[in-house]
């Protein structure tokens, strides 16, 4: 069978994973779980250097080793292993083109919050918990209850919000857009470039890849971003093979963002040291029942809400949603996504959750679940071939993400902007997004303040009990800083 060709009706291929129904190829499918792959692979690389060089409250470091960096390829394989294995799971259960891997925002706070506080077991254990708590919750119905309680122009906000937050996770993994340091004496939090201009061949690379992609879009080229990504991986190995311009650093701001694309050898025997690290209760004897199921909440409802907006916005990208943006399978979707956070606790890299970068994949033309075979194929290969994917810098593979930034945008005109019961709460769904980059306070805020203004206007009765619930959840979140300070 040709990968371009429309599948035969009576293909097993086509009828399980629904790719003719859904106006799709194999070809596109293939073309479309490369390309999130492409954009999401910088996790392999940077999960190990979020966890590995954080010592837990007894000195020692994740996956073993004394804190020199030998502990980060059992961190990157154990990464590599359960992003592969999950998002297959993805595709062949929930049949959707959605990829997960270990949450980025979500392995800070585990190395930070929790890491430091308790032994490496302990956190993750934490971890394997909040899992199995949502896990629950799904297998009840209560998160699916609750997404159907949000209104659907708010379901539009998040998918809006979403495409606005990953055109600026593009432009600052590339270097386009950076944070001025906290030292400066100056008011504007953002910059342009590294001191308010653009500087360094890396950045360069990346505005070279974008400008590919665009031109190559409106063009309608086929696999256009595949070919843009693979031409600014090129682009970027020449340049650094001629001026060795190595990683970005305080005194090399014009480096690579988070991998030098060079390639040290092409195969590693993968070192899963980091499976079974976990201690489901420990935590609650190391820093106290009241501690740990703060902590436990706090992952939870970032998890809860995370996946809720992410699948919301790839299926809308995807035409796969319902009338009232529901995408196809949502069960499915949340037992798969809650299975992943257990799954990373387990294995000792964080919590797994569902990937926006899907969105690339999407832009590139994939509709199934074919695409997350393809992905999580892609993650399991990287086991063994970690210096390959090492070499893959963000700055080429980032400029899919503001142009899928763009096209997640355009669904903006399905909100009422006249109606400010509706259209102040998706205001701040959308901006807080990429303003506090982070998809649940955007989320946070678009439900508080939808059953704020519907109190106030004493229209209580309008408002869904689910989602009144969930807005209370959220004020304790936003809170839950002193409240925990008050507590312990």
């Amino acid at each position: 069978m040709s990968s371009t060709a429309t599948p035969s009706a009576t293909s097993t291929l086509d009828r399980y994973f629904e790719i003719t129904a859904r106006g799709s190829t194999v070809g596109r499918e293939v073309r479309g779980g490369v390309v999130t792959f492409l954009t999401m692979a910088y996790i392999i690389v940077l999960n190990p250097l979020i966890l590995g060089f954080v010592p837990d409250s007894t000195g020692a470091y994740l996956g073993g080793g004394p804190g020199d960096g030998s502990n980060l390829p059992a961190i990157a394989a154990g990464t590599a292993l359960v992003a592969g294995v999950l998002t297959i799971l993805m595709g062949t259960v929930a049949k959707f083109p959605l990829a997960l891997a270990t949450g980025l925002g979500l392995n800070a706070f585990v190395a930070v919050a929790i890491a430091t506080r308790a032994t490496w077991a302990d956190a993750m254990g934490l971890v394997v918990l909040e899992g199995l708590v949502i896990l629950v919750l799904v297998l009840t119905g209560f998160r699916t209850a609750v997404f159907h309680a949000v209104p659907t122009q708010l379901k539009v906000a998040i998918s809006v919000g979403i495409g606005l937050f990953i055109a600026l996770i593009g432009f600052v993994d590339a270097g386009f857009v950076t944070r001025i340091p906290d030292a400066a004496q100056t008011t504007v939090p953002v910059q342009l470039g590294a001191g308010g201009t653009l500087a360094g061949w890396p950045v360069l690379v990346f505005a070279l890849g974008l400008v590919l992609l665009v031109a190559l879009w409106v063009r309608k080229v086929r696999g256009a971003i595949l070919i843009a990504i693979l031409v600014a991986t090129v682009a970027a190995a020449v340049l650094e093979g001629v001026l060795d311009l190595g990683g970005r650093s305080a005194d090399n701001p014009g480096g690579w963002s988070l991998s030098v694309p060079t390639v040290d050898g092409f195969v590693d025997v993968p070192d899963l040291a980091t499976l079974g690290e976990f201690s489901l209760f420990g935590a609650f004897e190391t820093i106290g029942v009241v501690a740990a199921l703060l902590l436990v909440f706090s992952l939870l409802l970032a998890d809860f809400f995370d996946t809720m907006g992410t699948m919301t916005a790839i299926g809308a990208e995807a035409g796969l949603n319902d009338e009232e943006g529901v995408p196809p399978r949502t069960q499915r979707i949340l037992v798969v996504d809650s299975v992943a956070a257990i799954a990373g606790g387990a294995a000792g890299v964080s919590s797994n959750t569902s990937y926006i970068e899907s969105a690339s994949g999407v832009g590139e033309g994939a509709r199934t679940g074919l695409a997350s075979v393809v992905t999580g194929l892609l993650f399991l290969a990287a086991m063994f071939f970690t210096p390959v994917v090492r070499a893959i810098p963000s700055e080429a593979a980032v400029p899919a993400l503001v142009l899928v930034g763009f096209l997640m945008m355009q669904q903006v005109t399905e909100i009422d902007w006249s109606d400010v019961e509706v259209a102040l709460p998706a205001f701040l769904t959308i901006v807080l997004m990429p303003f506090t980059y982070s998809i649940t306070v955007g989320i946070g805020a678009g439900f508080v303040s939808y059953v704020l203004i519907k109190v106030v206007l004493g229209k209580v009765r309008t408002i869904h009990p689910l989602l009144a619930v969930v807005a209370g959840l959220f004020v304790v979140y936003f809170a839950i800083d002193p409240i925990t300070s008050w507590l312990t």
